[in-house]
């Protein structure tokens, strides 16, 4: 370990002559994957006994946990050798296995979706010869209010990421924040209208049967990735105002910018997949 100029504790390489960097042992991985069964089983307690303190621990043990490795992470990246090209091909062979992961976790909510779109029957309770999707009695929103909204911010966002990225490679300041700021605000809108959308369900999470599980599962953790990705988007802000960022090294921006398209497509297909196909008696 070394010290920068400020005082703080630095990694260091191994000393060893090759291209790897072995990093320190770390509580992180541990922590997070202690979070993420905590929020799990908190969305358990939240719509079988309407318990939400489980789930508002794993999310802080998640937040917690997502400051002190990026932080961790940053350091790393401070020390003069340690993020090789080597490394730096394998944090986007990490990332690329991340968004991958991440695509599978969705396709479980949209299978889910679909076993009982495509096949009402399976739904228990129900006179297989009347069986509907969406279920009788179930009122859905109209795609082309707030959805279509929110479709259009997240379009624009992808937009601006995209500018942001191109301002970063012609070393254009000024536009990379401006860009990055604009994103932001985009997904903080995003958020901002879902909340509303949600206020405004005709159905309920608790007790409202099969549709409003599927509905709220898939487009809660969507809403959930568009947090995590708008504060990682911030935080890339915020390393961009302190020329953190080069033409040449700018890995943490491209992550950003890779989730957030990720965000992107998977909003799509949430919108085409359950609003428009799975549209039903409207409000």
């Amino acid at each position: 370990m070394s010290t920068d100029t400020h005082g703080s504790t630095l990694p260091t390489g191994s000393g060893l002559k090759q291209p790897y960097h072995l990093v320190d042992p770390s509580p992180w991985p541990l922590c997070g994957a202690l979070g993420g069964g905590l929020i799990v089983l908190g969305i358990i307690f939240a719509a079988h006994y309407n318990n939400y303190i489980i789930l508002g621990i794993g999310i802080a043990v998640v937040i917690a946990t997502m400051f002190f490795w990026w932080r961790d992470v940053l350091k790393e990246s401070a020390a003069a050798g340690v993020h090789s090209p080597v490394v730096r091909l394998g944090l986007r062979y990490g990332m690329m296995m991340f968004i991958a992961s991440e695509v599978m976790f969705f396709v479980a909510f949209f299978w889910a979706y679909f076993n009982f779109a495509l096949y009402p029957d399976h739904m228990s309770g129900v006179d297989a010869a009347k069986a509907v999707w969406p279920p009788a009695g179930v009122t859905t929103f109209d795609p082309f209010h707030l959805p279509f909204l929110n479709t259009m911010i997240l379009l624009l966002s992808g937009c601006t990421v995209t500018w942001a990225h191109h301002s970063l490679i012609e070393r254009d300041r000024r536009g990379l924040l401006i860009a990055l700021a604009c994103t932001v605000l985009l997904g903080l809108s995003f958020t901002m209208f879902q909340a509303i959308e949600y206020s405004d369900a005709p159905f309920k999470f608790v007790g409202g049967g099969v549709y409003p599980s599927t509905f709220f599962l898939a487009t809660g953790f969507h809403g959930f990735h568009v947090i995590v990705g708008t504060i990682f988007l911030a935080v890339c802000w915020v390393r961009a105002r302190g020329d953190a960022f080069t033409p040449e090294r700018h890995f943490g921006f491209e992550a950003a910018a890779w989730y957030w398209h990720f965000v992107d497509v998977v909003w799509l297909f949430l919108f085409i997949c359950i609003y428009l196909f799975g549209a039903g008696a409207t409000e």
